[in-house]
């Protein structure tokens, strides 16, 4: 006869359900969008909810990539990350923005997969490639049906980006005209498990102008290395490579046309900065949807947290900061809309969204305890990612140095 051991009270620890969306918008910061740009927004949560937030968790522990996600990211079209894509419809700057945010709001990793592929390696063919390569790639990359990567950071140079060492090199090869690559890369999403590479480097020789080009590199072209970055704590669920470049060659038309400058390679970051300021507010809102609901269902002393004067101030804080973040996104987005957001505001944005962002997930972290470390609570997840997200697309102090030399007209970068 097997005998189970009675359950005793107060010892098993209850199931806690953290992952409800709270449609969080305390002061009506998106009350004016459109109806289809709300739709846009709810049909991202829809797939975060049926989709990411039941299996991200395992995939971030184990450190491997959901591409099965990736491919119902591309059925869906949201792999584009909101870039046009010729035949596919328009996506506004604010539909796009909603979109990041609640992408965010689930996983930081699945956000980045689409700002890799979308926002970061389509952009660049869209703005800068001849309409070959985008006919050759645009639809396809859209599908999933090819996966691309982004190199611009050096394992030497990332604020600095802008003294790349990685060359290229006219040369004919076996009577074709091309270019051979050299150098190194590194942080660069999908650059060991894509197809492949947009590299940027600088042309040099002979018959270079020593400026900064954009190369479509096949990522099984001889020469072509990309390692798997490991014993990462942040976007676990997204795999960074170490790339090397050891005398790449590629045919004269893998050279985008359009970017034949470091400002071609700023115009694609300049577009991408605004989504990682609103995937900064996605973490937030979660952070702050797993704290509130927390508080109404864990028991201490007797009572619900919620009813303590403490926890109520500290939620109130976390709605604040959440709020100002809402507000500010949702203003330089109408800019961009516009067409008028600068390069400065933009920043700034990056720069203030992230900074709360981290301290929000701080005091959600705080206020769950030792629940607050426990994957399936979300809180950590996203504690982590932030750290990843308040670097890249440009570090803090960065952002600081470029609003800053707009407020003094002073340059301190050098």
């Amino acid at each position: 006869m097997t005998r189970t051991a009675p359950v005793m009270p107060g010892v098993t620890a209850p199931d806690y359900d953290v992952s409800q969306p709270l449609d969080l918008d305390y002061v009506g910061a998106f009350a004016d969008v459109r109806p289809e740009e709300r739709a846009h927004q709810l049909a991202v949560r829809e797939f975060v909810q049926d989709e990411v937030l039941p299996v991200i968790d395992g995939y971030w522990e184990r450190a491997e990539v959901p591409f099965d996600l990736v491919k119902k990211l591309a059925e869906r079209d949201f792999l584009r990350d909101g870039v046009d894509v010729p035949g596919r419809p328009s996506v506004s700057f604010m539909a796009e923005g909603l979109a990041s945010m609640e992408m965010s709001r689930g996983d930081g990793s699945v956000a980045t997969i689409c700002g890799v592929q979308g926002g970061l390696a389509l952009r660049s063919i869209i703005m800068h490639g001849s309409p070959e390569q985008i006919e050759k790639y645009a639809e396809p990359m859209a599908r999933g049906e090819i996966l691309g990567a982004f190199a611009l950071t050096e394992p030497t140079h990332g604020s600095d980006s802008v003294s790349l060492e990685t060359t290229a090199r006219k040369e004919t090869r076996d009577g074709v005209e091309g270019y051979v690559i050299n150098g190194e890369k590194k942080w660069i999403g999908f650059g060991s498990c894509g197809d492949i590479t947009v590299v940027w480097a600088r042309l040099v020789g002979d018959d270079g102008d020593n400026q900064v080009h954009g190369f479509v590199v096949p990522q099984d072209a001889p020469g072509y290395t990309g390692t798997t970055i490991e014993g990462k704590v942040s976007l676990r669920a997204i795999w960074q490579a170490h790339i090397l470049l050891d005398d790449v060659f590629v045919p004269a038309d893998a050279a985008l046309p359009g970017a034949t400058s470091f400002k071609a390679t700023a115009a694609v970051l300049f577009a991408t900065r605004l989504a990682v300021a609103w995937s900064a507010v996605g973490h937030a809102v979660a952070c702050y949807e797993a704290a509130a609901a927390y508080a109404t269902q864990r028991i201490q002393f007797g009572r619900p947290l919620a009813k303590n004067q403490m926890v109520q101030e500290r939620l109130t804080r976390m709605l604040s900061l959440v709020t100002q973040m809402q507000l500010l996104v949702a203003q330089i987005t109408r800019l961009a809309d516009a067409g008028t957001l600068t390069g400065e505001q933009a920043s700034l944005a990056k720069y203030t969204t992230t900074r709360q962002a981290r301290e929000v997930a701080s005091i959600a972290r705080d206020m769950l305890g030792g629940n607050g470390i426990l994957l399936g609570n979300r809180v950590a997840r996203h504690f982590a990612d932030l750290e990843a997200l308040h670097t890249y697309e440009g570090t803090e102090s960065m952002q600081a140095l470029i609003v800053g030399r707009d407020i003094t007209g002073v340059s301190a970068f050098a």
